[in-house]
């Protein structure tokens, strides 16, 4: 029998309205890193950003809406749940610096069994977990 193959998620499509605005807040706000932006062609690019640190986590596909359809589920993919989990070593630094830049918190910190945690609005409307994990 042979081994299972070796797999992880390593990046999740996000519907913007608009590629530099996207660009610009994931980058300039959020403080993620460019790793990709490529012109495909006819309007179309492929623009990825990931969180600073790397650690294997998923990249962001920033992907601008083609269609009619695709452009109502901006900021709403997931019908209102939280949709990206942003993990951080450092809460209270990363909730105040994001803070200043203006994100819009919905909720203040709060200790979950599984670490502190608070949600966030981004522009588009998508609902983020912020979290610091609780050492096991």
């Amino acid at each position: 029998m042979s081994a299972r193959p070796n797999q992880r998620l390593a990046a999740l499509a996000l519907l913007v309205p608009d590629y530099d605005d996207a660009l610009a807040y994931y980058t300039g706000v959020l403080g993620f890193l460019p790793v990709r932006d490529t012109d495909m062609g006819n309007g179309k690019r492929f623009v990825v950003v990931a969180p600073p640190g790397g650690g294997g986590g998923a990249s962001l596909v920033l992907a601008r809406a083609a269609s009619p359809e695709q452009a109502s589920r901006i900021g709403n993919q997931t019908g209102g749940r939280v949709f990206l989990f942003l993990h951080t070593d450092d809460f209270f630094h990363d909730h105040a610096a994001l803070s200043e830049r203006g994100v819009e918190f919905l909720e203040s910190p709060r200790e979950e069994v599984y670490g502190t945690v608070a949600v966030f609005r981004d522009i588009f409307g998508n609902l983020w977990d912020l979290i610091e994990p609780r050492a096991d």
